[in-house]
């Protein structure tokens, strides 16, 4: 099963004024500049789908893509398969404001805790730094939440910045875990492949 189209639906400040909640949504959440919005450009092979900045923290608003899937059967037609991927505010850069960091917490802690059609969470991890205590309270927390009908996702980005043996330990200790290199279209296929089959079981 591949992604055969992907666009920008649109942003939304919290669930309030979130779209109908009537298609599974994948969401991808991680620390400021751990790569989201090009891991999104790179999983969908639509270039500036996501706004990706050198400006940590840029994703303020919760932001949904419309994703269109196709099987690969050769008999027929196969029928298209819908999800939506969700682009949701960077967490952990410090230099935004108090008030509005905890404007951004409210709103995403409330779009994760409440939505109803969130199947997954993508939570990005930069593999350069795996430990982070920030990462770990993530963790926690997605756990405390996670409906039975939820899976969480551990997906290591800019894999290429790592030695080969550090790489190595790192699966050896995230043995479930994706790794990820937007430069070198490493794990690409896997991570789509883990959303496909959970979602629609292929």
């Amino acid at each position: 099963m591949r992604i055969v189209d992907a666009n920008f639906m649109q942003s939304a400040q919290s669930i309030a004024d979130s779209p109908s909640p009537d298609v599974a949504e994948v969401a991808f959440l991680g620390r400021s500049n751990v790569g989201k919005s090009s891991l999104l450009n790179t999983l969908t092979n639509r270039k500036g789908l996501a706004k990706s900045s050198s400006t940590p923290g840029k994703t303020q608003l919760i932001n949904y893509f419309n994703i269109k899937f196709k099987t690969e059967e050769e008999n027929g037609m196969p029928p298209d398969l819908y999800a939506r991927f969700v682009d949701l505010p960077g967490f952990g850069y410090a230099k935004v404001s108090k008030s509005l960091k905890a404007e951004w917490n409210r709103n995403l802690t409330g779009y994760l805790e409440q939505r109803p059609n969130l199947q997954m969470f993508i939570h990005l991890i930069d593999a350069r730094h795996p430990e982070l205590e920030i990462d770990k309270n993530v963790d926690e927390f997605l756990e405390k939440i996670k409906r039975g009908d939820q899976l969480i996702v551990h997906a290591f980005t800019k894999t290429d910045k790592l030695k080969q043996n550090d790489l190595a330990k790192l699966k050896r200790e995230y043995p479930e875990g994706i790794f990820i290199s937007n430069l070198k279209k490493r794990g690409i296929i896997d991570l789509q492949n883990k959303i496909t089959g959970y979602l629609f079981g292929n």
